[in-house]
């Protein structure tokens, strides 16, 4: 366990430039502790956990709800940046930019970022930090408990979100309630932080009624922002300027210089500012908030039967008690179990004690050192132009189906080591093959030679549904080489 962090007394507030209040979401988790549903291709903030919105969208809209109006910025890695971009359109939401980063440097870099960037353009800024896959229940409650936070940041304080705890959680780090804020009724100090205790000591902070969950939303002044990240960590402030200053615009996207990037230190704001700026407070919110962390977090927010199970997808259970049974693509079945998680996907299937939930993301971590291919991505892959998925597999041939979405194309390309048969199942192919352009319709198939240029494309107002079987004496993802790309993509 770390050692809990005191912070100093209270010192008097000093004015800050913060009247204007930009949301900045941030989406760059992973979500490992909600494998095998989320995944580094796929991570929990853009699935549907909750509703039939994803967690990105509901923290989109929400966003929209908050502060004065302002669009929100979006800080994401650099390869969901079109399923990103594709999930904002659906709702209606438009981003001031999407930030791409080249790899995922924590909640340091991020705000740091954002912090640079609202700076050229709004010297008052304050930043709202939304982290993309929370769910809170009461959005009321949140802009009340925004307002105290934004008035804490105008008098010259970075701030925090407290959750009163509910439970004894090992797994989020805690916050001590100091002296209140003069000036700012419902703010406090930040007394101490305390970053994941063991259970004897959680029970002990619930008990008291001193300590918070920390919720990792904040309400922060630019100014006040950078101001304590030269004093306290000028390393991660210096390469995250070199970032911004070497980036480039590209439409909704702002790429990260990535070699300037490649030396941010990866560092929690937690860490890296609050936890030993004086200038810090706390707004405890009790607005029903989750960080649909893991399994036992997202069973606990879901409807339950009598017996105290969340069921979902295709299921039948019998003298199951107190267990969260899901099945994705595949029919589940569960017979005289009890405190359980069972998730079964298309290509991976979860058995684990509730208890130990918490533990998946390190056991995830293992099979990335075995290079499982199922640690990091599901067997439905998404690509900007719409989606693929393996079939079968064998020896020097593999079957796919893919989807492209209406007027969509992939790029122009050559394989080295494979050929492609495709046969349409649904709408209409515009074929590039060598010279000849030509329309394919259903029941319709062609040929694509080994190493002929060539490029799939979809003319038409449905999505196109087709069969693609691949031979040859190497398969992989990595025999591409495109000519042209609708998307800014090299040749893998």
């Amino acid at each position: 366990m770390d050692q809990p962090v005191e912070k100093p007394h209270a010192e008097p507030i000093v004015a800050s430039s913060a009247r204007h209040l930009y949301p900045v979401i941030l989406s760059g988790g992973s979500g490992t502790r909600l494998w095998p549903l989320s995944r580094l291709s796929y991570p929990k903030q853009l699935l549907p956990l909750i509703s039939e919105r994803t967690m990105l969208q509901e923290t989109a809209l929400r966003a929209a709800t908050l502060g004065n109006g302002e669009v929100p910025l979006v800080v994401c890695h650099h390869d969901h940046r079109f399923l990103v971009a594709e999930q904002l359109l659906e709702i209606g939401v438009r981003a001031r930019k999407i930030v791409l980063e080249p790899d995922g440097r924590n909640t340091g870099a991020a705000l740091a970022v954002a912090a640079l960037m609202l700076a050229r353009h709004d010297p008052d800024a304050a930043i709202l930090a939304l982290p993309s896959d929370h769910h809170i229940a009461d959005t009321a409650r949140l802009r009340a408990a925004l307002e105290i936070a934004h008035a804490a940041a105008r008098a010259g304080r970075l701030v925090a979100f407290g959750i009163a705890p509910a439970r004894p959680e090992t797994g989020y780090g805690y916050i001590r309630r100091g002296a209140t804020l003069d000036g700012v009724e419902g703010a406090f100090a930040i007394g101490q932080f305390i970053e994941k205790p063991d259970r004897a000591d959680a029970a002990r902070y619930v008990e008291s009624g001193d300590y918070f969950w920390n919720s990792g939303m904040f309400v922060m002044p630019v100014a006040l922002l950078l101001e304590e990240l030269k004093r306290l960590q000028p390393t991660l402030l210096g390469t995250c300027m070199a970032a911004v200053a070497g980036g480039r615009d590209d439409a909704d996207f702002f790429h990260l210089e990535e070699g300037a990037f490649a030396a941010v230190p990866a560092l929690s704001i937690d860490k890296g500012v609050m936890e030993l700026s004086h200038r810090t407070a706390f707004v405890p919110a009790a607005i029903g908030w989750s960080d649909v962390g893991s399994w036992t977090s997202l069973h606990e927010l879901k409807p339950q039967d009598e017996a105290g199970n969340v069921l979902e997808g295709d299921v039948a259970i019998d003298d199951v008690r107190n267990s969260y049974v899901r099945g994705d693509g595949h029919f589940v079945a569960a017979l005289g179990v009890s405190d359980i998680v069972l998730v079964a996907t298309e290509d991976a299937i979860l058995v684990a004690g509730r208890g130990r939930a918490a533990e998946i993301g390190r056991f995830v971590e293992r099979l990335k050192g075995r290079n499982r291919p199922e640690a990091l991505h599901h067997a439905k892959v998404y690509r900007p132009w719409g989606s693929y998925q393996t079939v079968v597999v064998g020896e020097r041939f593999q079957v796919k189906r893919i989807v492209v979405k209406p007027g969509r194309k992939l790029s122009l390309q050559m394989h080295h080591h494979r050929a492609e048969h495709w046969v349409v199942v649904q709408g209409t192919a515009r074929i590039t093959c060598g010279d000849e352009c030509r329309l394919l319709h259903e029941n319709q198939s062609t040929y694509i030679p080994l190493g002929v240029t060539h490029r799939l494309e979809n003319p038409g107002k449905l999505p196109l549904h087709l069969i693609e079987v691949q031979s040859g004496p190497y398969l992989g993802e990595d025999d591409i080489v495109r000519f042209e790309d609708d998307y800014g993509r090299g040749a893998s």
